[in-house]
């Protein structure tokens, strides 16, 4: 019996959508018109991951997993350049046994600290053909993340400023400190995009708590 049983009946099920006689949208999706679907479902995931429930974390697994079983499924069938699902995963699990040489070789790294320095001197290697570190950061990024980005691989040529330094007197001078806010955050250790998240959930449930309290109060009732 196949270990992963759920996992082939899902490919399966992929197939069969896809397939003759299966579902017509479907069966016309594209790499392109899938792109919406997949980022909903993503930040649907992390917000699972964030606040979410075992059960929702679980849910939204599944449909990730499931967008890339519906890309891979697409490019099986590239009249050109096909590939499967088992490509795909042969290709990251060479990559990740390639960049864990102290666990799958004979490398060593026996902190958190040798193992991340060790992972980005074998990353820049296998991106050799890059001009510039900063090469391969999706352009697609919400300001913030590619924010984060630019500054995991750049830090070291551009450290944080003191955030006392701005006057935000202009836009130009605004997005100067949002920059340098995001710069201190990563030099500290902190992930600037989750802490707005929940900075912003926090004020999002201050703002329902008072909807409802205005809701059910007398003066409410008798204006409505």
């Amino acid at each position: 019996m196949s270990p992963h049983p759920s996992l082939e009946q899902l490919i399966a099920t992929m197939a069969t959508l896809r397939g003759d006689g299966g579902c017509p949208w479907d069966a016309e999706q594209t790499h392109e018109s899938l792109v919406a679907y997949l980022l909903e479902e993503v930040f649907e995931l992390v917000e699972a991951l964030e606040s979410g429930s075992r059960d929702d974390i679980r849910e939204e697994l599944g449909d990730v997993l499931y967008q890339v079983l519906f890309h891979a499924d697409i490019a099986s069938t590239d009249p050109i350049d096909p590939f499967t699902i088992d490509d795909v995963a042969a290709v990251v699990d060479r990559k990740m046994q390639d960049r864990h040489p102290h666990v799958f070789a004979d490398g060593e790294a026996r902190t958190v600290a040798e193992v991340t320095t060790r992972w980005a001197e074998i990353k820049a290697e296998q991106k050799a053909h890059r001009e510039s570190r900063l090469d391969g950061i999706p352009a697609k990024l919400s300001a913030l993340a590619r924010t984060q980005s630019v500054l995991r691989r750049s830090l070291d040529l551009a450290p944080a400023k003191d955030l006392g330094s701005h006057t935000m007197a202009s836009e130009a001078e605004l997005g100067e400190a949002l920059f340098d806010v995001v710069a201190l955050a990563h030099e500290r250790g902190f992930d600037a995009e989750r802490a707005l998240r929940s900075a912003t959930r926090a004020f999002e449930q201050g703002v329902r708590e008072a909807e409802a309290r205005a809701s059910s109060s007398p003066g409410h009732e008798q204006a409505s």
